[in-house]
């Protein structure tokens, strides 16, 4: 059985999904760690009965003793693969090089389009009056939001469109194409090439 940790900092609206999605693979979330004692992941990792962990950023000296430190906790539960929903930490070495390619994240658009935090991508995409955006499952690497990409999903941006109606658009998405990512890795039928992944049959 593969053993999940879900990461969050924010409400993690998409956690539901993911918890769904997991209940039908060989799978289980282990835990869920927030950097943020009151955000709203936690609360729902709660009422799932999951084991939840607060790490104050502020006891640590830096991001990369935060990392070591999240590495460790991660470690002492055997855990294969780290899930980033609502994550607003920057992963640093110790973490990327214990889990290459073990480390999905959902952004919310096209890319390698429209990278960076998201509080402005939605903006960015209307300023540019793109007639698509999207959402993109992505192994998380050094670079912003550069990793090799598992599955992307488009949505229509119709006349009218606000930061508002399109984020509700694109979380719809991220919540069908994450669980999704999350199913395939714990079914083993992703292959990474380079910044290629390969879908297994």
């Amino acid at each position: 059985m593969k053993k999940i940790a879900v990461l969050g900092s924010t409400n993690g609206t998409d956690f539901p999904a993911v918890f769904n999605a997991v209940q039908n693979t060989d799978a289980k979330i282990s835990i869920v760690i927030s950097n943020k004692s009151d955000s709203g992941i936690l609360q729902k990792a709660r009422e799932k009965s999951i084991e939840t962990l607060f790490l104050n950023p502020k006891d640590f000296n830096s991001k990369e003793d935060f990392d070591k430190k999240l590495l460790a906790e991660l470690q002492k539960r055997q855990i294969d693969l780290i899930v980033l929903i609502g994550y607003m930490k920057w992963i640093t070495k110790p973490l990327l090089d214990a889990f290459k390619n073990k480390i999905i994240n959902v952004h919310p658009s096209l890319l390698p389009l429209f990278p960076g935090m998201d509080l402005n991508v939605h903006k960015d995409v209307l300023d540019a009056h793109k007639k698509t955006s999207g959402a993109t499952v992505f192994f998380v690497d050094e670079g912003e939001d550069s990793g090799p990409i598992i599955l992307q999903k488009s949505v229509e941006v119709i006349e009218g469109e606000t930061i508002q109606s399109l984020k509700e658009k694109v979380q719809l998405i991220e919540q069908e194409i994450l669980p999704k990512a999350i199913q395939l890795f714990c079914e083993d039928k992703l292959k990474v090439k380079g910044k290629k992944v390969l879908i297994l049959e």
